[in-house]
């Protein structure tokens, strides 16, 4: 493998990771607030499909980009109210999520566009496009450092930068602000957190709304900065990957930064070798496919019982009077 493939490689990763880095960070902060969210997959989805309607019938990818996050936070509202108000299942609610969203963004695919589902392609403004950063081409013939700049930093869509953003931004609110401490007490000890007169159920609403935020731009990226539009089941299931990956990273941002990076590589390398080729071996393009799903697999097996979550994470709140 030559520098010019390691450097291709490296700039799939970083395109494909960043909506796994997105619900990941998205996942991290409700189930902090001890609110586990099987439903970042569902709200992925319905933010891919209403960014890429509002996108395709305006031509305005802004209006897109709002449109997503409006779509998963109402998926994130009725969530909060199943699990927090009316104190229901957390994981049949992320469960029920994942099922209405796979239907009715078809179902209304179908009816708006007719299209089997699909919407049509974006193009122009209703897409994001790349952003080349200052010097790019300039340094581009630089031996090593210009590739680097030229191809792995520069060239991507501005909501990539913004998910890279949130990595710092997220460790500075959750450990640097009040609200942060009180998110986190409040997934470890809520009977403490409403003793200090904090409202939990308040706080565990804030988590779950800052997740669909955060989901909603992931799924907005996904239909219009990665992909030109939407198509049944887009999400392939980087909901769960990147559960898998909030597992991994043990609840902690610049953790979810690796572990939604690994993630990343693997699938860019399955997308580079779709038939790999180690000496006399031919791996199959199907096993190259399920590269993620597989190292899915692997740490849940592996790292479930070793990562510790919030002690309180999944259990209803009851107010002691």
């Amino acid at each position: 493998m030559d520098y010019a493939a390691i450097i291709q490689i490296l700039d799939s990763s970083i395109r494909l990771m960043t909506p796994l880095l997105l619900a990941c960070l998205a996942g991290l902060y409700s189930e902090r607030a001890g609110v586990f969210d099987i439903g970042l997959e569902g709200k992925m989805l319905m933010a891919a499909f209403t960014s890429a309607a509002v996108a395709a019938i305006t031509g305005n990818v802004w209006l897109g980009l709002m449109a997503g996050i409006i779509g998963s936070l109402v998926l994130s509202l009725i969530h909060g109210l199943a699990s927090i108000s009316f104190r229901g299942n957390q994981l049949i609610s992320g469960v029920a999520i994942n099922f209405l969203a796979a239907g009715l963004t078809v179902l209304l695919g179908q009816r708006i566009f007719g299209l089997g589902g699909r919407t049509p392609s974006l193009s122009g403004d209703g897409r994001f496009s790349e952003i080349t950063l200052p010097f790019a081409a300039t340094l581009r013939d630089l031996p090593v450092i210009g590739p680097i700049y030229a191809e792995l930093i520069s060239g991507h869509t501005l909501l990539v930068y913004v998910a890279f953003l949130f990595v710092p931004l997220t460790w500075w609110v959750l450990y640097r602000t009040r609200f942060g401490l009180r998110l986190r007490a409040v997934g470890e000890n809520p009977a403490s957190v409403d003793t200090a007169g904090v409202s939990v159920a308040r706080l565990r609403f804030a988590a779950v709304m800052i997740c669909g935020v955060l989901c909603g731009i992931a799924g907005a990226y996904l239909a219009t900065g990665l992909s030109a539009g939407f198509v049944k089941d887009m999400t392939a299931g980087r909901g769960f990957i990147a559960l898998a990956a909030l597992i991994f990273a043990k609840w902690r941002p610049w953790y979810a930064l690796l572990a939604t990076f690994l993630f990343g590589v693997m699938e860019a390398i399955a997308n580079y070798y779709p038939n790999l080729q180690i000496g006399p071996l031919t791996i199959p393009s199907m096993f190259m496919s399920a590269l993620p799903y597989i190292l899915t697999v692997i740490i849940l097996a592996g790292f479930v019982g070793r990562a510790i979550p919030p002690r309180a994470g999944g259990e209803p709140y009851v107010k002691e009077r």
